[in-house]
């Protein structure tokens, strides 16, 4: 087996299967309430019925942890069906690893309640703050440092999958 060629087969899926679990299978509350706390509730106002909730720390959890597990399990599907396409078995225990590691990492960037979310942090402490803080329209530095750092942790978790994989 060639694990550079495994590798990148496993990065590609991996990076689509993200952009889809994190854009297009996120469900808009989701979206919105993930980074809801006591200190800074979120309204949302439901598109069908217009009715406005308010969501404090737990539901901001809970509404991540939802985000998180069905980007994963997206990435679960994508990079399986697409592993067993191109005659790639995935040795289950790297596959859970990896997952676990982008599960972990995912959670630990998008839990974001303002001013303690762990990228806003690290940001700060790199002297990236102006280019953190949203600029309008979500295309923003925050976006973008997000969305680099779930490249970074899909790399080294496609790295980990190909830990023991073979061909068919």
């Amino acid at each position: 087996m060639h694990r550079p060629g495994t590798f990148a087969a496993l990065l590609g899926l991996t990076r689509a299967a993200s952009a889809i679990g994190d854009f297009w299978v996120q469900t808009d509350f989701c979206a919105r309430v993930k980074a809801a706390s006591d200190d800074h509730p979120v309204t949302y106002v439901d598109p069908d019925t217009q009715e406005k909730t308010i969501h404090g720390s737990a539901d901001g959890r809970q509404a991540c942890l939802h985000h998180c597990l069905t980007y994963v399990a997206t990435q679960a599907i994508v990079v399986g069906l697409g592993a067993r396409a191109l005659g790639i078995r995935v040795h289950p225990g790297a596959a859970g690893a990896a997952l676990a590691l982008s599960l972990g990492t995912h959670y630990a960037a998008d839990r974001r309640p303002p001013g303690a979310g762990i990228l806003e942090k690290l940001a700060a402490k790199i002297g990236k703050s102006d280019f953190y803080r949203p600029a309008g329209f979500g295309m923003n530095g925050a976006f973008h440092l997000d969305n680099s750092w779930h490249h970074g942790w899909e790399t080294l978790a496609a790295l980990i999958a190909t830990t023991n994989a073979t061909t068919r």
